[in-house]
């Protein structure tokens, strides 16, 4: 089976970011996308599709950074059903997108206090991986965040 969502459109909402008890960051927020099209009687039409997303370990520290309501984005992932009981006991289900990768749009060298849209891609690494990878010796690099040419 093969289950892959690619999505570009804007962030509906300031990211939520948290953190699971074992230090693992978690971040949702929503995505909206849209559809332009022609109708039978030759009229313009849109459709746009709103949809929740949710980034995982640096990901979600990167978006939590730079992103926020109204960022363009590019994400890549995978269609997930979230289901769950309600105040009155209804089982209510929805569809969200985990994301494993994240690509801000726009120019490198915008200013960051407007979203920070960077031509910069992220991948998620699954956190067991990067959990039973033992520590290595590796320097300590002092960079000054300007010098981050994104």
């Amino acid at each position: 089976m093969f289950n892959r969502v690619i999505l570009v459109g804007n962030l509906t909402r300031d990211i939520e970011l948290r953190y699971t008890p074992s230090g693992i960051a978690i971040c949702t927020t929503g995505i909206a996308t849209n559809h332009r099209f022609k109708k039978q009687d030759g009229s313009q039409s849109e459709e746009v599709m709103f949809i929740d997303i949710t980034l995982f370990g640096r990901n979600a520290e990167i978006a939590n950074q730079y992103l926020k309501k109204g960022s363009q984005v590019l994400v890549e992932g995978r269609l997930k059903l979230d289901t769950w009981n309600d105040q009155n006991g209804q089982k209510r289900s929805k569809h969200t997108i985990s994301v494993d990768s994240l690509k801000m749009m726009g120019q490198k060298g915008q200013d960051r206090s407007d979203g920070g849209n960077f031509d910069e891609e992220y991948r998620h690494t699954a956190p067991s991986a990067t959990q039973n990878t033992p520590k290595q010796n590796i320097p300590e690099i002092d960079i000054n965040e300007d010098e981050i040419p994104f």
